[in-house]
């Protein structure tokens, strides 16, 4: 179709298309894998995104045995790019995302009637997802990075330090996570701030959003301006127990970000997207840099440093 041209897509199986009209632009999603997620519940997340005032794109029309939908197109001006102009005031802007992630944790419903009018119930994002995360970083970058003579007991270790870190978390799995808030998912719509790329959402801990906006592997900030962004977080909550949300923003961001590191070396070898391997090193920055914070990490430092010794110090 002459109205329609492809547009940059993400790390998903996803195509994006954008259709031009006289009256407005939509996108069409096309999902031959992971349909369900990438269709069905990715429009049910934003249903409820929407019911809470929170702005995410609408759907315009389904036509699901065809692997697609249609929905609004929030243009392309993520905050990612307009962060990166010289002359921004980046700290306003994560002022203003910081307000919408609160408003986000307030979200009560956890389940909506999807566009097949069936209920969809959003899961708890439990212990077992959170190890499994973590174990992509073993699957997929130890498994390519040590020798084999090492990845046996690497494998026992690993797993052994990671359940016992997800032991440690404190708060309850209780508060709307979208699992990948950061400036590249997030949309400058009309001076208001729109959500995208919410197919991942569970029920988790609040910390975990906190985290990837904060340690975000693609944007890089300095220790202070992560320091201000979190401070701000915590000046919005007055009911926060403060040493249990460090721990557990600690513990979050370092699982998500050794998730990070094994997703972006799968994309490049089992799907062919090399463009990604070029911020595994920033990732391992972010992690260093929280490990050094907390005893907790005690076991995972020493077992990363003998490991992995150019990327722990």
């Amino acid at each position: 179709m002459k109205n329609l041209k492809k547009i940059k897509g993400d790390a998903s199986f996803r195509e994006f298309y954008r259709k031009k009209s006289k009256n407005a632009n939509s996108i069409i999603i096309l999902a031959k894998k992971e349909k369900f997620k990438n269709l069905i519940i990715y429009e049910a997340i934003n249903r409820i995104l929407n019911e809470n005032k929170i702005l995410a794109p609408k759907l315009f029309k389904e036509n699901y045995k065809k692997n697609c939908i249609e929905i609004q197109d929030f243009g392309d001006d993520t905050i990612f790019k307009i962060l990166r102009k010289k002359k921004v005031n980046k700290f306003l802007y994560f002022k203003k995302i910081i307000d919408l992630l609160i408003r986000i944790q307030l979200i009560k419903n956890k389940n909506i009637k999807n566009l097949k009018n069936k209920i969809y119930y959003i899961p708890k994002y439990n212990e077992k997802i959170l190890i499994d995360e973590a174990n992509v970083f073993r699957k997929w970058y130890a498994e390519e990075n040590l020798k084999n003579s090492k990845k046996k007991i690497f494998t026992k270790k690993f797993n052994k330090i990671i359940k016992k870190l997800v032991l440690k978390l404190q708060l309850k799995n209780d508060v709307f996570v979208h699992r990948d808030f950061h400036v590249s998912n997030l949309m400058l719509v009309q001076d208001e701030i729109g959500v995208i790329d919410s197919q991942d959402a569970l029920i988790g801990n609040r910390a975990y959003d906190l985290a990837s906006l904060i340690d975000d592997v693609r944007f890089k900030t300095s220790k202070s301006f992560k320091k201000k962004v979190y401070n701000y977080y915590l000046k919005k909550q007055k009911n926060l127990i403060k040493n249990k949300f460090k721990n557990d923003f600690e513990i979050l961001s370092v699982l998500r970000n050794l998730k990070i590191i094994g997703i972006f070396t799968r994309l490049s070898l089992r799907d062919g997207k090399k463009k990604y391997i070029k911020l595994i090193p920033y990732t391992w920055e972010l992690i260093n840099m929280r490990i050094k914070e907390n005893e907790v990490f005690i076991d995972l430092k020493s077992l990363l440093s003998q490991n992995f010794e150019k990327k722990i110090k």
